[in-house]
């Protein structure tokens, strides 16, 4: 097993196995809630939660956030979260596929498109290989392993700092984005991976032509955590440790991508646990709630365990949409929010 491959393993086991959310630090979306109507006005069988994106529709704004592939396990959790995604109509990403552009054999445990021919689906690499001899062409052909409607960028500095073997030259990457962008035929989405982008961020992506910004915010998984638990050395853990409440709030980074890129698409992700939380994110102006998590615990059992948190999901989110007089995501967005810091 190479060195990657055993990193995903080890991924998978630590999420599933041990407690690494935030310890202190919270999403933000614990401050918002609904005004209740307590008339609304509508039949909530006609409650439409149906979206448009990447020229594709969707039965709701759900997103399997990206989570795992490169290693046998994890070819199995991408089936069972492919085949639930396809049924119920909901967008799906894939786990960095660096593995297979190192190794064609694990190809395999990405490619979903048999399960699920018609999904919005999202191919996966770190930014920070652009600057580790990647470029277009490994971009393309991540892209074309998969049959993805769009490419994620993602970047995790943080996670990579704080690894033994890190990835850590996170210089002049923007250019590197900027002509991956102007070259590759699908959308480019940044996406964080659990600390949130800044307003300087999501600006400066923006201007180099990225298509979305998942904020992927603080409060949910920690992937310094995740780190703690795999370190090699009493050093390496601690310095893990001490970043255990680093980041920005889920709800803080929506805001600051709303205003900062007005014009992009805006994924929420980072610590949503329901479609009251999906809920909060569209009203904040997110375009889709992503959640990765409580998917990666029901993949572990059965496509009928995904299956059956995506009914919750959107469950969750009709009721909060007709008890908000909100008949549509259009409505949702515009719905207000009142907020409490208390």
């Amino acid at each position: 097993m190479s060195t990657t491959e055993t990193r995903k393993v080890d991924h998978i086991r630590i999420n599933l196995e041990e407690n690494v959310q935030f310890p202190r630090l919270k999403t933000g979306l614990e401050k918002y809630r609904f005004i209740h109507q307590a008339i609304p006005e509508i039949d909530l069988d006609a409650v439409d939660t149906q979206i448009n994106l990447f020229g594709k529709t969707l039965t709701a704004p759900i997103l399997i956030s990206s989570m795992t592939g490169g290693a046998e396990l994890a070819s199995r959790l991408n089936y069972n979260l492919a085949e639930a995604a396809q049924e119920h109509g909901i967008a799906m990403g894939l786990g960095s596929q660096r593995a297979a552009i190192e190794r064609d054999d694990l190809a395999y445990s990405y490619q979903v498109r048999k399960v699920a021919p018609s999904i919005l689906l999202f191919a996966n690499l770190g930014a920070v290989q652009l600057n580790y001899r990647y470029g277009v062409s490994e971009c393309q052909r991540a892209v074309d392993m998969v049959n993805a409607d769009a490419l994620i960028l993602h970047f995790n500095v943080l996670q990579e700092a704080v690894q033994p073997e890190g990835d850590t030259n996170f210089a002049g990457l923007l250019k590197q984005i900027e002509k991956v962008i102007k070259s590759i035929n699908v959308p480019v989405i940044a996406k964080e991976v659990g600390w949130g982008f800044s307003e300087q961020n999501v600006r400066a992506l923006s201007e180099v032509g990225v298509t979305a910004i998942d904020v992927a915010g603080a409060g949910g998984t920690s992937w310094s955590e995740v780190e703690y638990h795999r370190a090699p050395t009493e050093f390496h853990a601690r310095i893990a440790a001490s970043f255990a409440d680093w980041g920005i709030p889920t709800a803080e980074a929506i805001q600051y991508a709303v205003k900062a890129a007005p014009h992009a698409i805006v994924i929420a992700s980072g610590g949503l646990r329901n479609g009251i939380d999906i809920a909060k994110c569209i009203a904040l102006g997110a375009s889709l709630g992503g959640i990765a998590g409580p998917f990666l615990k029901a993949a572990s059992q059965s496509v009928t365990e995904v299956s059956q948190l995506i009914v919750e999901l959107k469950t969750q989110l009709r009721i909060a949409m007709l008890c908000s007089a909100a008949q549509n995501i259009e409505k949702l967005r515009h719905t207000n929010l009142i907020r409490s810091d208390e």
